[in-house]
């Protein structure tokens, strides 16, 4: 049945408390739109689009072109036709009417985001306690310093760690073959490595591959499997470990939700540092399509100042 809807957008801009570094570059703002659809009865839905362009998806610029270029009228069927090479609009556009959302994700253990170099050891002090409770997993950028300084702070860092919790490594593609090597080495004399996530570039999937067979430490992909092609191009190329799903930038919901029930994909759903409007959906997503009780990586509310407040007026 095809639904009409009104139509609005507004973009935002979110200042990190902190910028983001990675191996990409130093990140300080959040750039994103939201969407505003009501339908012939007066419902309002609301949802995110919120680009990663060195990840993948269409750049702000192209998500603005694009919904500027729409009328102020649109139908189910156009929300539906949103292209390929636009993965994160076809994720606002279908998840703000996802039919199949639900609500049933706030048990979901949350990986917390800590800040890159030795700053992550004073985070780290800050949110272990004996009352933490659903955030005992944490996330560390590397290949952004030197390898021998990163191995002083990660020693550190996994001193400090209680027995019970876990460390995932984020390379973001970053490390050279011999590096790579070097961190999987220590990695599998510890038991709190959860995983490494994206230690080589996206071209180099045969010898990801390769480190996935020749090491216990389990590899994640992440910018290898950041849109629904990227997920689907890997899976068919013999790639049965963790894929890291960053929902917001992947493209269609249903897609996405078919493909994984189907393939059953070993997932682990991560934030784009979108809004509270795109993190619902997300998880949504997260907690019908993760097949394993693995935490997920939306641990990153302290990232900004503003408290998720952007302050949008209709």
């Amino acid at each position: 049945m095809t639904h009409t809807y009104n139509f609005e957008f507004k973009p935002y801009c979110r200042k990190f408390r902190q910028p983001l570094q990675t191996y990409h570059g130093i990140w300080e703002t959040r750039e994103g739109i939201i969407i505003r659809l009501i339908d012939e009865i007066g419902k309002i839905y609301l949802g995110e689009i919120a680009p990663i362009p060195w990840f993948g998806s269409e750049t702000m610029s192209q998500a603005l072109d694009f919904c500027q270029a729409l009328p102020s009228q649109i139908s189910s069927e156009t929300i539906f036709s949103v292209p390929d090479c636009l993965p994160a609009c076809q994720f606002g556009f279908e998840s703000a009417i996802d039919r199949d959302r639900t609500t049933k994700f706030a048990n979901l253990a949350q990986s917390i985001l800590l800040p890159t170099g030795e700053a992550a050891l004073g985070t780290l002090h800050k949110t272990i306690s004996p009352k933490t409770t659903n955030c005992d997993t944490f996330k560390w950028k590397i290949g952004v310093s030197e390898f021998s300084t990163e191995v002083r702070v990660f020693d550190r860092l996994i001193r400090t760690l209680p027995d019970t919790a876990k460390l995932r490594l984020d390379a973001n593609g970053g490390l050279s073959w011999e590096t790579a090597n070097r961190w999987l080495e220590m990695c599998d004399r510890l038991p709190q490595i959860e995983f490494l996530e994206q230690p080589l570039g996206v071209d180099r999937f045969s010898e990801m591959l390769a480190l996935s067979q020749q090491y216990r430490t389990p590899i994640a992909l992440d910018e290898s499997v950041s849109t629904l092609d990227r997920i689907r191009d890997c899976h068919t190329r013999g790639w049965r470990g963790i894929f890291v799903i960053k929902a917001a930038i992947a493209g269609s919901p249903s897609q996405l939700r078919a493909f994984c029930k189907s393939h059953a994909v070993d997932s682990v759903f991560s934030s784009v540092f979108e809004t509270q409007i795109g993190r619902k959906a997300a998880l949504n997503l997260a907690s019908e399509l993760q097949v394993k009780p693995r935490a997920v990586g939306f641990g990153i509310s302290d990232w900004f100042a503003d408290k998720d407040e952007i302050g949008i007026e209709w």
